[in-house]
């Protein structure tokens, strides 16, 4: 599908798809702040670190199914399939943009 969607989100969702990890520098502040299962990570090196523990850990992809946008707030929404338990989901990432980076992330 394709959704319209700033260029910080569709680099989140195109590294999502992709084994190149050193991707979402592009996309994320170097302090921004993920929010995911109950967990937060602080920091771009975190934040890679997670993303790479994820991936291992559910060897999962990701599908954005609809995408909007209030003001510094994007909210979308994809279908999660992988090696967990439920599989596939829908989840909501809400990220909150700070010139045109991703500042936070919470995935609900």
């Amino acid at each position: 599908m394709n959704l319209t969607m700033p260029p910080a989100l569709a680099a989140y969702f195109s590294a999502e798809g992709s084994a190149d990890i050193d991707a979402l520098e592009g996309c994320f502040a170097r302090d921004a702040v993920v929010q995911d299962e109950g967990q937060v990570v602080r920091g771009l090196a975190s934040i890679k670190a997670w993303k790479l523990a994820a991936r291992a850990k559910y060897q999962y992809r990701v599908e954005p199914l609809s995408a909007s946008r209030e003001g510094a707030t994007a909210t979308v929404l994809a279908r999660v399939a992988g090696s967990f338990a439920g599989s596939p989901i829908e989840l909501t990432y809400s990220f909150d943009l700070v010139d045109g980076k991703i500042a936070s992330l919470a995935i609900r």
